[in-house]
Order: structure tokens, then sequence, then C-alpha cells
């Protein structure tokens, strides 16, 4: 069971840290948790924690001057003003419990972030249920190309530095905003943007309706003074514009009544290229290095999103048109020695399956094999059918299952993968399931040929068969 957030908020963490100076991070190696580590560093607090393995982030902060342990002991709190902790760690772990029982303030991670953003002007909070990291990597790059020093968190690796974070100034702040747990509720966006609303993280919310109203709070943490970036498109997104009081900015392809859509769309071998119309009138043209028709809908929210903030409008262009992807997101990672293409991506929900493969089936010149890990049962148990459909009704010529990524839960539900592959080969979709990673990588390459694809995809640990694959059957 994951950890519950603390909702002390900016003025109740500033109470917490008055006159302190000693932060200790559980999980410091962590998408975020590293990036909040660095940022309280450079602000002169004496910063040190905890991970598991060493990492390439984890020698960056130790490089800083960050003294980074390996095993978890109690006695890594002496001298310690808070700890700062990823909801995600268990609640065993020996300096969150010690730090508990002897009165150290703990801060979860997201609040802890909504309070280090409020130092920042444009605080552009990115969310939906799908395509969050690519959208701000999108921005983050619009701003990189711009030259306005901007700070940025993502939830997967930005091409600009390697790492999921860009550490600048202080006039713009683009984050990446995750729902899971509110987690989003305990931030402070100046711009909401929101992307898409469906149900997921079925073991936290148990309605569509209420993950709609956690999204309506978040958009209304920007206030009457900011501004909402929504998807009209989304008729989810549509609705939260109802009870917002600041001002609303609205895109769309579809939708031709949206503030900002597009026109005049062509695939170039698979690549769309359009004209963006702002307020009624074409102000540029644009043609992205990043695959699918999804990404026009991403393009059209980083371009509302940065227009606002005053970015001008050819630099936004540029800067769209030169974004070529963040980690994990149809990322391309090696030729096997058959000739076959390689890539891998995140995608765990069935809308996003469908949005990855429709867009693969456009730049794929053979067939199409996918390699998929479920993440949760409680997500593949409700969304089973979803899952079903996703598999079954696209492009990929074969997929090979492996079993559910657990994370923090038990399987009380009876699920597993080999359930999903036998519905889905029943309605005449080739599938069938690997008993581990190795076989799984062993068989889709066996089976795969010169101009095929290979998807791994997953948000899982699934990415193990990618580093297989290029250990033993790549050029």
């Amino acid at each position: 069971m994951a950890l519950p957030n603390t909702h002390f908020g900016y003025d109740g963490i500033k109470k917490i840290l008055e006159g302190k100076r000693s932060l200790f991070f559980a999980g410091i190696g962590g998408v975020s948790m590293n990036s909040l580590a660095h940022i309280s560093h450079l602000r002169g607090f004496n910063v040190s924690g905890y991970d598991r393995t060493p990492s390439d982030v984890t020698k960056k902060l130790e490089d800083m001057g960050v003294t980074v342990y390996y095993e978890a002991d109690a006695s890594h709190m002496n001298g310690i003003d808070a700890l700062i902790y990823t909801v995600a760690m268990p609640a065993d772990n020996p300096e969150y419990s010690y730090a508990k029982e002897i009165g150290i303030p703990l801060i979860s991670r997201a609040d802890y972030l909504g309070y280090i953003m409020t130092d920042y002007h444009h605080r552009i909070g990115i969310s939906g249920t799908h395509g969050k990291s690519t959208t701000t990597g999108m921005i983050a790059h619009v701003l990189y190309h711009a030259d306005v020093d901007p700070t940025v968190m993502c939830g997967a690796p930005l091409k600009e530095t390697g790492s999921a974070d860009i550490i600048g100034g202080h006039e713009y702040f683009a984050f990446e905003a995750c729902e899971y747990m509110d987690s989003f509720l305990d931030f402070n966006p100046s711009i909401a943007v929101v992307l898409n609303v469906e149900l997921d993280h079925i073991d936290y919310f148990h309605s569509l309706g209420e993950i709609c109203d956690s999204f309506s709070r978040f958009i209304n943490i920007a206030g009457e003074n900011g501004i909402a970036v929504l998807n009209f498109d989304d008729e989810n997104c549509k609705h939260l514009a109802d009870h917002f009081s600041g001002k609303i900015v609205t895109f769309a392809i579809s939708d031709k009544k949206a503030d900002h859509t597009a026109a005049n769309i062509e695939y170039s071998n698979g690549y769309p290229e359009f004209d963006i119309v702002s307020y009624k009138k074409t102000v540029t043209h644009i043609k992205l290095s990043v695959p699918g028709e999804h990404n026009i809908s991403n393009a059209l929210a980083a371009f509302a999103a940065c227009e606002v903030c005053g970015i001008p409008c050819d630099k936004i262009a540029e800067g769209i048109a030169e974004y070529t992807g963040v980690g994990r997101r149809m990322e391309k990672v090696c030729k096997t020695k058959n000739g076959s293409d390689v890539y891998t991506d995140y995608a765990h929900h069935p809308t996003e399956i469908t949005t990855t493969l429709s867009g693969a089936e456009k730049i794929c010149r053979g067939k199409l094999h996918i390699v998929f890990q479920p993440h949760t049962f409680s997500r593949t148990h409700e969304l089973f059918d979803d899952f079903v459909s996703s598999f079954a009704e696209s492009g990929a010529d074969e997929v090979t299952f492996v079993d559910i990524y657990p994370a923090r839960e038990t399987n009380i539900y009876g699920i597993s993968s080999s359930m999903l592959s036998d519905k889905i080969s029943t309605l005449g979709k080739k599938s069938h399931t690997a008993a581990s990673f190795e076989e799984a990588a062993e068989y889709v390459v066996s089976t795969s040929s010169p101009d095929d694809m290979i998807i791994v995809m997953g948000a899982g640990d699934v990415i193990s068969v990618v580093e297989i694959i290029k250990r033993k059957y790549s050029l």
C-alpha cells in the first residue's frame, strides 16, 4: 500500500523548514526526487538521501557534494531536520520509520514540489491521463530553444540533458503533474494544462466522476488569475471549463471552435505536418519529428501553453518541429542482427496502446511485433476488455505478453497476462505469453525479419527485454 501524501502546503512547509538546513530524500535517485534534491542543494540546504542502487543520477548528485546511501539505516537520520519521501516507498523503510517515531517532520514529494515551485513566475503544470511526459518534453524543448533558461521536471529523460530535468532560472517552470493519489493537488500551477481525462489508477479512483473532480480541483488551484489550457476534443476536459473561474484557452484537432487548432494535416512516412490556426488566423506551419495524430494534439497543447507565456510564435514553432521525443516514448533503441528496428514505449493504458500502435503502423515498413507487460492487477482487471480491444483491433501482427508488473499490489483479482493473450487469440490476433524476459526477447527477435518493427511496451520493468535484445541480438 502506498504511503499517504502530506498536505502541509506552502505556508506549512515554510514553517517546518524555518531556520533548518538538513534535508534527507528517501528515494533520492527517483524521477523528480533527484531534481528536488538538486534544487535544494543549490538553495543551500545540506542534502543527503537513500536509494537502493547506484545510478548515473545518484553519481551526479554525489559529484555535487550530496551524500547518498545505498543501504537504508535509521542512523542516517542523525542531524536531519526533515525527510522528503516518495509515496511509493514502503512504510517499513528504516529511515522513514525512525523519523516518524522520533518526530522528524515528514514531507511527501508532491507537497515539497508544490512548495519549491512557488518561487517561479510561469508555472506550467502538464496533466492528463495520457501524454504528459511527451508534452512536457515538447514544452521543455520550446523553452530551451527559445533560450529563456527554463527549469523543467519531466517523467522521462529529456534529450536536452539526458536526465528528466533541466535546472535553470526562476521565470519558467514546466512540470509533469501526475494525478495518482491526487498528488497534483499539492502543486501550484499558474497555467494548468489538461490533455485528456479518462478512468485510470483504479486502485485509487473508483469512478470516472472521482477522477474528473480531481482534475477540476487541479485546474482551480491556478485561481481566477490563472489559466487553464484544455483539450476541447475531449468531452471530460470540455466539462472542466464549466467550473473554472480563470482564463480558459482551448486547443483541438476536430473542434474548429477551439482557440488553437490544426488545419491542412498531411502525413509523410507517418510524420504529420499541418498549419496551426490561432484565434481563426493561420500563424505557422509545422512538420513534426515525432509520428502519430496524437502528437498533433500534444503540439497544439504545447503551442497554447507557451503562447500564453509570451514566447514568440516563430520560436514555439521551431522548438516543436525540432522536438524528437523523450525516453521510452516510441524511442528507437537499436536494430537487431536480422534487420528489425527495436523501439520502446511507456504505454500501459488501453488508450495509450491504441494511440501508440496507430502511430507505429504509419512508420512500420514490415510486420509489427509487440512485447507487452501489463501494469498492475487492478488496471488489468478493470480495463480487461479495453486492453483486449486495443490489441485485437490494432495493426500489430503479433503480441507477446510477459507477466503483469504488480507495482504496489497483490493479485486479489485472479487476473493474468495469459488471460489477455488467450482472449486476443480467440479474436484472430496472433498472441502468446512468454515465461521470462529472456524468452520474450529470443522469441520476438527470432520471428522478426528485415524492415519489421519490434516495440517493447509497458510501464514496469519490461525495459529489461530491450537490454537483453541490445546485449545478445543487436548489431
